[in-house]
């Protein structure tokens, strides 16, 4: 089920939230009950089967969170329980995820003639995986108790708001809120707001800037322009990030309407001045995670060596980069962000004359970004490395189809550039408080914005979800 479509907007959450706030309301088991229950219809509700393995999941890790928190006092078994958290969690990950990859490529490899299986994935599957990880985790951790009850560790896992892409939610900034959270008014509106803001980025800016991308990515490469492949470039580059940052806007917002408080999963990278800076701004939960979960274990920057620090720089990034698919260009991806980072780290970029050359360093990181968004994108290296030889003057430089896209679209891209920024949000916060004329304008705004954004929707405008891959 997708946020952005009709059955959710006018059925699915009116009802969990009437049967939430009414029969429900003094009865804080009752409400967790009903959202678990609630997370798992919407999880099933494309693809039923899958449900078992969120439900297998739950249980598992509800069972080794119960174990750890048992033998807490013992090390050596406490240590045990969790090597066997980290292999049972991935190794499920593998099978849907990675096992059809590694078979083909061994197959390629060694010319054997095993036969590859077919193995759809489920939804969210790598969402829902890290977050199970991170209950046990912190449980050893001691960063935050045990639940008895397995119904709160299902809701914790498969809270329908961040189940399907994010923001991943530590189990620590969670652990309290689950039997303790304080709904209100003011957190409610704040959600709604919220939540219509992310609807309008993906519908709006996300679904348009898809048109333009699919066009241009799934354009012969003899037809492609040099024009058009850096406008197709730069679309993408906003799609995945206004389909993204809106779909965690609006769980975000549908938490607070439930009571729950999530950290933040964007804060404008695209005006970072260095790539470290980008990652700090982007996908903040999953870079949050790999940091505390692998990369600070490892021992971080704080090492005796440069060649142990770039190590655990090659972990993290290769990681980051299978955990985005199983397809070598999403290594590839996450290795271009190892050698930037590694470079960025060992020469101290980012300390050097940190306000000289702004521009000039935010048009080094955008230069990048785009191209890994290029290669995030293409089906495949060659196609990468084909699409970016037509950028640099591999083809034509323009022709009608590039001048109507570029025409019939450059409002949008006006728009995403400006929603890319902190200037509406700036502008915000100098004319918020009781002013009645800026409520009555915000108002309206968010009126209309909802009204535009589910008018798209009914007519079953283009809605492609980018995030369900992973």
């Amino acid at each position: 089920m997708l946020f952005a479509s009709t059955v959710f907007i006018f059925a699915f959450l009116p009802v969990v939230l009437l049967l939430y706030y009414v029969p429900l309301k003094p009865f804080r088991t009752g409400q967790n009950v009903l959202l678990l229950l609630a997370s798992l219809v919407f999880y099933a509700w494309g693809e039923p089967k899958y449900v078992l393995i969120m439900i297998g999941s739950i249980l598992v890790n509800y069972v080794l969170g119960l174990l750890i928190d048992k033998f807490r006092k013992s090390k050596p078994m406490s240590a045990l329980l969790l090597t066997i958290t980290a292999v049972a969690n991935l190794s499920v990950l593998f099978v849907f995820k990675y096992l059809s990859f590694t078979v083909k490529n061994i197959n390629e490899l060694f010319g054997t003639w095993i036969d590859v299986p077919d193995i759809a994935l489920p939804i969210g599957i790598s969402f829902f995986t890290f977050q199970a990880m991170s209950y046990v985790i912190d449980v050893y951790r001691q960063k935050g108790e045990a639940q008895k009850n397995p119904m709160n560790v299902g809701l914790y896992i498969s809270f329908f708001p961040q189940l399907i892409a994010g923001p991943i939610v530590r189990y620590e900034t969670v652990a309290h809120q689950i039997k303790f959270r304080k709904e209100s008014f003011d957190s409610f509106s704040t959600g709604v707001v919220r939540f219509i803001i992310g609807l309008a980025k993906k519908v709006l800016l996300a679904n348009t800037m898809a048109v333009v991308a699919d066009m241009s990515f799934d354009m012969p490469n003899k037809e492609l322009t040099v024009a058009m492949a850096w406008l197709g470039a730069v679309a993408y580059t906003f799609q995945i990030f206004f389909d993204f940052s809106g779909y965690s806007d609006m769980a975000i917002g549908l938490g607070k309407m439930f009571g729950f408080d999530f950290l933040e999963n964007f804060d404008y990278p695209y005006i970072s001045k260095s790539v470290s800076e980008f990652w700090r701004r982007w996908h903040m939960s999953l870079g949050t995670w790999f940091r505390d979960y692998v990369y600070f274990p490892l021992g971080g920057s704080r090492v005796k060596s440069k060649a142990r620090l770039i190590f655990n720089l090659f972990v993290v990034w290769a990681l980051t980069g299978i955990w985005h698919g199983a397809n070598w260009t999403f290594l590839c991806w996450g290795l271009m962000y190892f050698v930037l980072l590694t470079i960025e780290k060992l020469t101290g970029f980012e300390k050097k004359h940190p306000n000289r050359l702004v521009f000039l360093k935010r048009i080094y990181t955008l230069f990048f970004v785009v191209m890994g968004w290029v290669l995030f994108r293409a089906d495949s290296i060659t196609d990468a490395v084909s699409y970016m030889g037509t950028m640099f003057g591999g083809g034509e430089l323009y022709n009608s189809d590039t001048v109507f896209y570029a025409v019939n679209y450059a409002l949008y891209f006006v728009v995403a550039v400006l929603v890319s920024t902190p200037i509406f949000k700036n502008i915000s916060k100098k004319v918020s408080g009781t002013n009645p004329v800026a409520i009555a304008v915000s108002s309206v705004g968010l009126i209309l914005l909802l009204l535009v954004s589910v008018s798209y929707i009914v007519k079953g405008a283009y809605n492609p979800f980018i995030y369900f891959n992973f």
